[in-house]
């Protein structure tokens, strides 16, 4: 099995985090995949400091740059050769042992993908409302089951990694990869913790870009909604001619108002400057897919194997 684990500033919340899988029992052994995410704070060297002694094996994979979660989580699995991957955060608000019940879940059901929710989310309650606007559009733009929490703390069969990972477009959304190759998913209760060192990146920024990624790339309902606006604008319209020809007719008086014109014309040029923008934005990620933005940049890929396993090789 192996874990995926993002990291983004960890910086000293490494040694906890490698402590939370030192006593981990995984029948057939275990490894980490570290992406690196760009982070400045020196936590890739603290990385590279921990790595002697540890009892299982580690790839760190260093980002040129920030990319973003999903950009590196994708990274990661590239290099997971497990028969399943587990994907989790480095915040250990996902205690490594839950991970096991994913895995026996995923087992037991079959499940390409098994998706971890909480009896209670321990996140600020930004990220939880974040959180549930975020699953309320991709029921709606994705057809994720209602029922169905996205969360990053999943077990992925190998068969399921190896069809994702071939996505290359430089605007991943790995839930959107996941609900476009397949529907064998399962959901499964674990526990969730308290985060006890560091803060959260979650920003309101980092949301708005994971919305455009799932709005722009894995669906086309902007453009649909853009054209359900645009006939219920044009039969508004049609509406206030037939109004004013009717009056015309009726020979009623007509009070010609400068607030009525000026809302109209508003209305109007609103919702084409809106459509516009829309088939803009449509537009221009095709650009930068063409263009070969990358998805992702590896500065460096350090390798770690296990004090066993390198004396077997001596």
């Amino acid at each position: 099995m192996t874990f995926v684990i993002p990291l983004y500033f960890t910086g000293s919340g490494m040694g906890n985090l490698f402590d939370a899988f030192r006593g981990l029992q995984v029948a057939g052994g275990f490894n980490l995949v570290l992406v690196n995410d760009g982070s400045t704070d020196g936590t890739g060297d603290r990385v590279k400091a921990l790595l002697p002694g540890l009892p299982f094996g580690v790839t760190l994979v260093d980002l040129a740059r920030n990319f973003g979660e999903h950009n590196a989580v994708l990274e990661g699995l590239r290099r997971a050769d497990g028969d399943y991957v587990i994907t989790l955060d480095d915040d250990l608000q996902n205690p490594p042992a839950e991970a096991l019940k994913l895995l026996a879940e995923a087992e037991a059901t079959g499940a390409e993908v098994v998706y971890s929710y909480y009896a209670e989310k321990k996140h600020h309650w930004f990220r939880n409302l974040g959180s549930r606007m975020t699953n309320a559009a991709a029921t709606f733009l994705l057809s994720k089951p209602p029922e169905l929490y996205l969360s990053s703390f999943r077990c992925l069969h190998q068969d399921l990694v190896r069809r994702i990972v071939d996505y290359q477009g430089p605007f991943p959304y790995i839930d959107g990869l996941i609900l476009g190759a397949t529907n064998r998913i399962e959901r499964l209760e674990v526990a969730h913790s308290r985060r006890e060192d560091g803060e959260s990146g979650y920003t309101l920024r980092k949301l708005v870009r994971l919305w455009m990624n799932m709005f722009f790339n894995f669906s086309i309902m902007p453009l649909r909604l853009a054209s359900v606006l645009g006939l219920v604008l044009c039969g508004f319209g049609v509406l206030m001619v037939v109004v004013v020809l009717v009056e015309k007719w009726l020979g009623t008086p007509v009070q010609e108002g400068w607030a009525s014109l000026m809302a109209a014309i508003s209305i109007f040029s609103g919702s084409q400057l809106l459509i516009l923008g829309l088939l803009g934005e449509y537009v221009g990620r095709a650009y930068m897919t063409l263009a070969g933005k990358p998805q992702s940049l590896v500065r460096e890929t350090v390798q770690h194997l296990p004090e066993i396993c390198q004396e077997a090789g001596r």
